[in-house]
């Protein structure tokens, strides 16, 4: 169980993790014009890198977990965050900026497969602590348009860069004066026994991976074509870009708060039941939102977005359920090397799924989606109901 500063600081680089990644997106068209490029979408794909170190990244970050200390490993990426960002700000050129954000997103890679199971060590209701957990990290991406946006308005975009960075070398700081010691590395400690799967880990890691490629398909495509997916649903509504921002925000806010209520239900109920029902009730609104539009389809988003964003603490919940915490970040950093990696097609797919066939076609993509992790998790080992966590 580690002290209230050591989660406070683990949940902020969750959110600082997921913030550090989305503003060079924001930005680009600063960045662009002070480059002296004609369009920002010129730009655009110099940013691949990042995404790429951040998915192959969570492979040795996950062993380096389990083997060096998850202590060390934060360090690692508190300073590291830090020290890119500001090396982000620093750059003139697009290749410069290219091999400065690949930087960024390699220690980025680091947080999930050490920082979530270092949080959920010795927690006495884990589902809820991923759920606080997921919840930060989302309104870290909230924020990261707002900051992100004010700073590049009044400051200019290197600024935007620069105050973030800043605070993730004071975290580090931080977390290096309070942060939990540990005795040793997790897989240098005793086995602790935990409940087993009564299914080999092979393909309990199959099942794991398989379910949460879906899962990030799923976000990355909601996330990223929500905007104009909700402007063309909205036409007869409005198409002020401010507004349309302003209601999906609130739609992100609102959905952010299931990973709460899920991640509460976690620690009370049956995993695989529980996992189950949230998957059926996203393919069913999914395949409803198909046939809506104007304020109708709005409120099915909002519906829609809090189931997909309930699933997201279920990833973590079975690597704590099902595998023993000595190989913990192992176990999460190949899962998610395989998932990024894989869910990261979604965002070149948008653009000519929707070209070719509509809004409509994308959302019976993703409905099908929801049916295929389905299928999936009906392959899942059954667990009892835990008991009921007090406090």
């Amino acid at each position: 169980m580690h002290n209230k500063s050591t989660q406070a600081l683990l949940n902020i680089g969750h959110a600082m993790d997921h913030m550090m990644l989305l503003i060079f997106a924001t930005a680009v068209t600063s960045i662009a014009s002070d480059f002296g490029l004609a369009r920002w979408e010129d730009l655009m794909p110099y940013g691949v890198a990042a995404f790429f170190f951040f998915g192959i990244g969570s492979l040795p970050a996950g062993r380096l977990g389990d083997h060096w200390g998850r202590r060390p490993m934060m360090l690692v990426f508190f300073f590291g965050m830090g020290a890119a960002s500001l090396l982000v700000a620093a750059t003139n050129t697009p290749m410069q900026m290219a091999l400065a954000l690949a930087l960024l997103g390699a220690f980025s890679s680091i947080y999930h497969p050490v920082g979530i199971p270092m949080l959920v060590q010795g927690a006495p209701r884990p589902g809820w602590t991923i759920g606080v957990n997921g919840l930060v990290g989302n309104l870290g991406v909230a924020f990261a348009a707002v900051l992100t946006g004010f700073l590049v308005k009044y400051t200019g975009w290197r600024m935007a860069f620069v105050v973030p960075g800043l605070i993730c070398l004071a975290c580090g700081v931080a977390f290096a004066l309070v942060g939990t010691r540990e005795t040793a590395a997790p897989a240098k400690k005793k086995s602790s026994g935990h409940p087993p799967s009564g299914m080999p880990l092979a393909r309990l890691f199959l099942i794991m991976t398989m379910a949460a490629t879906s899962g990030g398909l799923l976000f990355n495509l909601s996330t990223n074509a929500n905007f104009e997916l909700l402007t063309d649903r909205l036409r007869e509504v409005s198409q002020d870009p401010a507004r349309i921002g302003t209601l999906l925000a609130l739609v992100y806010t609102a959905a952010s708060v299931t990973q709460l209520v899920v991640g509460y239900l976690i620690d009370r109920h049956s995993l695989k039941r529980l996992y189950i029902g949230v998957i059926t009730l996203q393919a069913l609104l999914l395949a409803l939102a198909t046939t809506l539009d104007g304020w109708a389809f709005l409120f099915i988003q909002l519906l829609f977005m809090s189931a997909i964003f309930g699933a997201i603490p279920f990833t973590d919940a079975m690597i704590v359920r099902f595998v023993d915490d000595g190989m913990r970040s192992r176990v999460a950093g190949m899962r998610l090397a395989v998932s990024l990696g894989a869910s990261s097609v979604a965002v070149w797919a948008i653009g000519p799924v929707v070209k070719a066939a509509g809004f409509t076609a994308l959302l019976g993509v993703m409905a099908l989606t929801s049916v295929v992790t389905l299928l999936v998790l009906t392959q899942l080992p059954r667990t009892p109901a835990p008991a009921a966590a007090t406090a």
